[in-house]
């Protein structure tokens, strides 16, 4: 990772605010849930379980600030809310590619280097926590069978 004194790839990286990187997020957040909505692996279950879009972006906003920013606005435990929704392995890749290519549309590089990596760490944790069972043709399960 490179600070703000850093020289990555032979340029000085660039400085943001606190407040543009903030707009950033939300800008962020609004256009993953536009492509997952539109998408169609995602979109039935985002349809089917987001009842509140304004209030669920902002939450997810408030999440990615605390993880890129340090704010404290979100207190909550993500993989909660993750447990009942009829999701499969492949949801969670879709979801993670989905995220990386609006994140590095829509945030600062190392900021959007940051938010991808951190993605890819909570899909991981969600696949191991959803999914602790393999079956014989090596698919990941929720249950033994």
């Amino acid at each position: 990772m490179c600070n703000k004194d850093d020289i990555c790839s032979g340029r000085r990286v660039a400085q943001h605010s606190s407040e543009e990187i903030e707009r950033a997020i939300v800008a962020c957040v609004r256009r993953f849930y536009d492509k997952a909505h539109a998408d169609p692996l995602l979109g039935p279950v985002m349809t089917g379980s987001i009842r509140d879009l304004d209030r669920h972006i902002a939450t997810v906003s408030d999440f990615w600030s605390r993880t890129l920013l340090g704010t404290d606005r979100y207190q909550g435990r993500p993989f909660p809310a993750h447990v009942a929704l009829p999701i499969a392995p492949e949801h969670i890749d879709r979801w993670v590619a989905l995220f990386a290519e609006t994140a590095m549309e829509t945030l600062p590089g190392l900021k959007a280097a940051q938010a991808i990596a951190k993605s890819q760490q909570m899909a991981a944790c969600l696949k191991a926590g959803l999914f602790p069972f393999q079956e014989k043709d090596g698919h990941l399960a929720r249950r033994s069978h």
